[in-house]
């Protein structure tokens, strides 16, 4: 029998959120006009101009590896290379997609927290213009990172000067970046927008939505091609207002925020609790919703056994927990009476 106790593999494992799924049924109601030529698509796309800005525009794929592969086909060519941290998603869980479908190269940074600055990229810049070498067109960052840590403001606006300086665009992978938001009080156009992010992979999936993720275009140069990509790349939804649907309802009374907020307390509550015990080592910061120990092996073995999580390098004996908004305090308890007890 399936054991549907909460677990610590990933955010996507969670429930959809109750508003949401009323947001489906609504929508659920009469015939539409299909690929996004309807009302609902319409009031999402508004509701995130009003968010991001009104020169915004946005768009509607069915998930993640569809939204970065398509941002990025919407900024560069298959002679060109994009730059991202050595454990990007894009680099590591994406099935070399991005070298699949646009042919472009992935110049990898060996990052300590999972974050970019110039000094990381300068190097990567010296075969501009050198034609036997695949050439630098965009620097895609991730926020919060693979690691759970989170870029400033600072560190943002200073890196994509930076980029933008050296004629790359700035893409942001923002799978969670709800969670990057709440964790600095801050609001997603500032860390986007006014940050100098060009283009932009909204997740909603990992914050709530039962399905899809959004492109958000704030350097209006890369809107002429991206619905040509999206089309190619098997995005373009026929029945597009159910993912507008549930992306409207994340956006009223900051339902995203909310969400985010529980999932990062939570994240915050476990850290706390676990930091008194012996034999367990958190390996980075925590500041968005995710932990990443260090426990013995045979301890991670028995404690695997009645929770899911993942191992995240083997070798060194990491691992990854996650927390999800739809997770409370008992469930925080529960798991630290289980890591008491392997340990």
């Amino acid at each position: 029998m399936y054991d549907y106790r909460k677990n610590f593999t990933s955010d996507n494992n969670a429930i959809v959120h109750p508003k949401v799924m009323e947001a489906l049924q609504r929508a659920n109601t009469g015939h539409c006009i299909s690929y996004g030529d309807d009302p609902y698509t319409e009031a999402a796309r508004t509701k995130f101009r009003s968010v991001f800005g009104d020169e915004s525009e946005t768009y509607f794929v069915y998930n993640g590896t569809g939204a970065n592969v398509t941002s990025l086909a919407a900024a560069a060519a298959p002679f060109q290379a994009v730059i991202c941290p050595e454990k990007a998603h894009i680099n590591v869980d994406e099935c070399g997609a991005v070298q699949r479908f646009i042919g472009c190269r992935l110049l990898t940074v060996k990052t300590e927290d999972g974050k970019l600055t110039p000094d990381l990229v300068k190097p990567f810049l010296n075969v501009l213009g050198v034609e036997h070498h695949s050439q630098p067109a965009v620097l895609s960052i991730t926020q919060s990172t693979e690691v759970g840590t989170v870029y400033t403001l600072k560190e943002l606006k200073e890196l994509t000067d930076f980029a933008h300086s050296m004629g790359l665009t700035v893409h942001m992978d923002g799978a969670r970046i709800a969670n990057a938001a709440a964790s600095l009080g801050v609001s997603l156009k500032a860390m986007t927008t006014d940050s100098g992010i060009d283009i932009l992979s909204f997740g909603g999936t990992k914050n709530g939505l039962m399905f899809g993720e959004a492109v958000v275009i704030l350097n209006k140069r890369l809107a002429e091609s991206y619905k040509y990509a999206r089309k190619q790349a098997a995005q373009l939804a026929s029945k597009m207002r159910y993912i507008a649907a549930q992306f409207d309802a994340l956006l009223t009374d900051d339902l995203w925020l909310y969400n985010a907020k529980q999932a990062n307390a939570m994240a915050a509550l476990l850290a706390r609790e676990i930091s008194s015990i012996p034999g367990i080592e958190i390996v980075y910061p925590v500041q968005a919703n995710a932990l990443f120990v260090k426990l013995p092996k045979d301890a991670a073995a028995r404690l695997m056994e009645k929770y899911l999580f993942y191992p995240w390098d083997k070798e060194a004996g990491v691992y990854r927990w996650m927390t999800s908004f739809d997770m409370v305090e008992e469930d925080i308890y529960d798991f630290i009476e289980a890591v008491k007890a392997v340990l």
